[in-house]
């Protein structure tokens, strides 16, 4: 299979429930952690900040840090 993204970060607009894919890549970074996460693990994400999260507590994380603003 060709990965013509293969290494990169993807640029992805996140819409509710899915994202759409803007710039070909692999993965995308966390927001709060800096973690490479690959596309296809991709789980966690605001609609709201445009931002990725690798898991639950990254995403509640960033909830409560947007909160205190």
């Amino acid at each position: 299979m060709l990965m013509s993204g293969a290494g990169r970060a993807a640029r992805l607009h996140y819409l509710p429930g899915t994202f759409r894919v803007l710039s070909n890549g692999d993965h995308v970074i966390c927001a709060v952690t800096g973690t490479r996460i690959p596309l296809h693990e991709l789980r966690y994400w605001s609609v709201e900040r445009q931002e990725a999260y690798v898991d639950a507590d990254a995403s509640v994380e960033a909830e409560k840090k947007a909160a205190d603003r």
